[in-house]
């Protein structure tokens, strides 16, 4: 990336001595500071605004919320003539060719810098959720299916691999991951969420981070905070959420991905907590984020979101009001392109509504961050030339398949149908069965741009169920019936499908999501759910083919979890898969084959009915089934879920203190290993996602009833048996006490280690004595995992 500077970028006679800033050898902080001192204020402001290019939204399809209100069609050298801060989507706007990218973007770089009177280049950021959302750039599985799959490692490689391919065509940001809790199932981000659990969200986000860091693009944690708490699952509607269960829930990932992960960018979300916008928060944003937490990175809006602080949330009066309560608050740049930071922020200062040291706060972050990433280096010029790029090289396609495979959840398999073994006649019925975007989400290219195009291809190579199964189970008769649309409510091709199965040994029924924003799907960003019935008359068809008497293996393709009514007592096996990407139909047909031994777990509960919601799974015993309520929110499949072709037995649970002591009371900063046995006690070779959760029977203020607080994969081959270890800490116990700190009281803590948060297999206690202590700001956030191998019988 790094070639001689344009001519005319400065002066051949300016030297290190001369600027301080150019001088790489100077630390950074200095290099800032003589830069800044150098800049007026409205070169100041304009790194602190975004640009977007050829982001016209006239035909009303929009990839973000009021993207069209807001649309900016000032000329770009108007925009850009003090600098700009940012460059938005190049890539993630229309599709290109990597080489038409790379050019695009070189070039508007070119120009960035020329106009500036110091040459400085642009921060380019694009969406990344799902794999770089380019078009031909290869398309990992959704969030969710990353949670089901329970393997931080792989997700760390994927992180790895979609780092690369944003820095081979010169991004430098990416805008993920999504820390988010889920708390709603009806809400349309879910699928973007990994799941309802802070420990799993965070132990998997922090290895996304990693991998993208390591690669050296700028993650950025995404929604800051409380956005999955959003008022009956409504996209920016009010957070519903006290500051405790902020505290204990929504805010560990956002810890533990700065912390562990080293993320330097965070965005804020659209919605308010308590009344307060969180683009206008400056206890959230300043006091929490940074004096807390001890972030030190860029704060990035999330788009127009400085804007709905006038235009939505009604917190200000004006541009000019909503750009000095964003700044204040801790904002740094305006994205996607400016509106409140240019001129209304510069009036703001000029008439001392704003002071300018705010400004030369936020200036001082962005321009920290550039000179980290190497871009006011001297010699540094954007490379056009992407001729030999491949955004889908054989081993991301190979990390995308691992992680699609690992995330495919074995429901059900009541009747021991499943792996298929060959069956002479298979239906394969539903509206998702020969879609070969079915396992795409809303974040990826084809659904999130590509559907603008229809001239253009997915880019990646994409094959339907129906297809992958095809080529699994080439021996078997395969006849394919639609049956109805994902969405819309039209029975008539009801009678097909049934016909279909009627004539089958086994129909395998493919049912699902279609993923898309802003009310083009039924799952993504806007498409919130009013209840968790499959969507349009699915449930019928489902319904329709059981009645047939056929076994029926039904596969579940979504974005959220789903109820299905009382159709699960009648199925032969079940399936769920989250938007796999574009290895996901194989894995899914793998899996039915026996190729591959599932091994995913539910990374939020399946409802038993489709109101039941909001129904975290960490529930205290009053939001339990009891007398005192006719509605029972016990799940049809609760968290951690997961069946697998092998059969696994738990056995030989000790507790013990860190040390090597006998017994189970540690002091409450103390350490205890909490230790298993494994075995596969079936005939296939597997992998178990052993749980450890935790109970705090008695607590100052009501606690959950079981809390994830480790987890590992352990693989293990017929026969075998392996001794896993967990090494918890006593902060691991911690909660928002009364006072609203955290607190690791004495007492007892129940232990429970099993399959999923429901199939405990051993259970036993521990005792934390000693004082009780606060915990702040350097306490232990993880349970490492140690899985050792032990002799077992050999294999028949």
């Amino acid at each position: 990336m790094r070639t001689q500077p344009p001519a005319g970028q400065h002066s051949p006679a300016t030297t290190v001595d001369d600027e301080p800033w150019r001088n790489p050898a100077l630390p950074v902080a200095d290099r800032v500071a003589d830069l800044l001192a150098r800049m007026t204020v409205a070169e100041k402001l304009a790194q602190l605004t975004g640009v977007w290019v050829s982001a016209d939204a006239g035909d009303g399809d929009h990839v973000a919320p009021m993207q069209a209100e807001f649309a900016d069609q000032t000329p770009l050298d108007e925009l850009i003539a003090d600098g700009v801060g940012q460059l938005t989507r190049v890539f993630g706007t229309v599709p290109l060719t990597p080489a038409a990218g790379v050019q695009a973007l070189a070039s508007l770089q070119r120009r960035v810098m020329a106009a500036s009177r110091f040459g400085i280049p642009a921060v380019a950021h694009e969406e990344c959720l799902t794999g770089f959302n380019a078009w031909m750039a290869t398309i990992f599985p959704t969030p969710l299916a990353w949670g089901a799959s329970f393997d931080p490692d792989a997700v760390r490689q994927m992180g790895t691999a979609i780092g690369q391919s944003m820095r081979a065509v010169g991004v430098h940001q990416g805008l993920a991951p999504v820390l988010d809790v889920s708390r709603d199932a009806r809400w349309g981000r879910v699928e973007e969420t990994i799941g309802e659990d802070p420990y799993l969200v965070g132990m998997v986000a922090t290895a996304y981070v990693q991998g993208l860091e390591a690669a050296g693009i700028v993650a950025t944690l995404k929604h800051f905070a409380g956005y999955s708490a959003s008022r009956a699952g409504r996209n920016m509607a009010p957070a519903d959420i006290g500051p405790r269960a902020l505290t204990d829930v929504l805010m560990p990932p956002f810890e533990m991905a700065i912390r562990d992960g080293g993320a330097r960018s965070v965005m804020p979300s659209y919605t308010a907590v308590d009344g307060v916008p969180s683009h206008g928060d400056d206890q959230l944003l300043t006091a929490r984020l940074r004096g807390e937490l001890g972030f030190t990175g860029t704060v990035v809006s999330d788009y127009f979101g400085i804007s709905f602080l006038e235009t939505v949330q009604g917190v200000a009066g004006s541009p000019a009001e909503a750009a000095a309560a964003a700044l204040r608050s801790g904002v740094d740049v305006e994205l996607p392109h400016r509106r409140c930071y240019a001129g209304p922020l510069a009036e703001a200062v000029r008439t001392g509504l704003v002071p300018e040291r705010l400004v030369d706060r936020a200036a001082e972050r962005v321009l920290r961050q550039k000179f980290e990433l190497g871009l006011l280096d001297p010699g540094w010029a954007p490379d056009d030339d992407g001729a030999s790029i491949d955004l889908d090289p054989p081993e991301h396609r190979r990390v995308a398949r691992l992680l699609a495979d690992e995330s495919v959840v074995l429901l059900a398999n009541d009747q021991q149908l499943l792996p298929l073994r060959g069956a002479a006649r298979l239906a394969v019925v539903g509206p998702l069965a020969d879609d070969p975007q079915a396992g795409l989400g809303c974040y990826t290219f084809p659904r999130h741009v590509g559907y603008r195009y229809p001239e253009k291809d997915a880019g990646v190579p994409l094959e339907s169920l129906l297809a992958a199964l095809r080529a699994e189970l080439p021996d078997a008769a395969i006849r394919h019936a639609g049956g109805c649309d994902v969405q819309l409510a039209d029975r008539s091709r009801i009678a097909d499908a049934v016909s279909a199965a009627a004539a089958a040994d086994v129909a395998v029924v493919v049912l699902g999501d279609e993923a898309g924003l802003f009310g083009r799907g039924s799952s993504g960003e806007g498409n919130d759910a009013p209840d968790l019935r499959l969507p349009g008359v699915q449930q019928d068809l489902l319904d329709a083919v059981i009645e047939t008497g056929v076994p029926v293996v039904l596969v579940l393709i979504t974005g959220r979890p789903y109820s299905i009514g009382g159709a699960a007592g009648r199925l032969a096996a079940a399936i769920q898969s989250f938007f796999p990407g574009q290895e996901g139909m194989g894995a899914v047909a793998r899996v039915l084959s026996g190729r591959v031994t599932p091994s995913g777990k539910l990374p939020m509960e399946i409802p038993a009915h489709a109101g039941a919601q909001p129904a975290p799974y960490l529930r205290t015993r009053p939001a339990e089934r009891s007398d005192a309520s006719a509605a029972d929110p016990t799940p049809l499949y609760p968290f951690g879920h997961g069946l697998s072709y092998a059969s696994f037995e738990y056995s030989e649970l000790a507790i013990a203190d860190a040390a090597g002591g006998s017994g189970a009371s540690i002091p409450t900063d103390g350490t205890v290993d909490i230790c298993c046995t494994i075995r596969n006690s079936g005939e296939r070779a597997g992998v178990e996602v052993v749980q450890l959760y935790l109970h705090d029977p008695v607590a100052q203020v009501a606690r959950p009833t079981r809390y994830l607080a480790g987890f590992g994969r352990v693989p293990l081959e017929p026969g075998e048996s392996r001794r896993v270890t967990f090494r918890l800490h006593a902060d691991r116990t911690a909660f928002a006490g009364r006072s609203g700190h955290r607190v690791v009281e004495p007492g007892r803590i129940d232990v429970l280690v099993g399959s999923s948060a429901a199939d405990i297999r051993l259970t036993g206690s521990l005792s934390l004595h000693g004082p009780e202590r606060l915990v702040g700001a350097n306490r232990v956030l993880t349970t490492p995992v140690v899985v050792a191998d032990l002799a077992g019988p050999p294999a028949d």
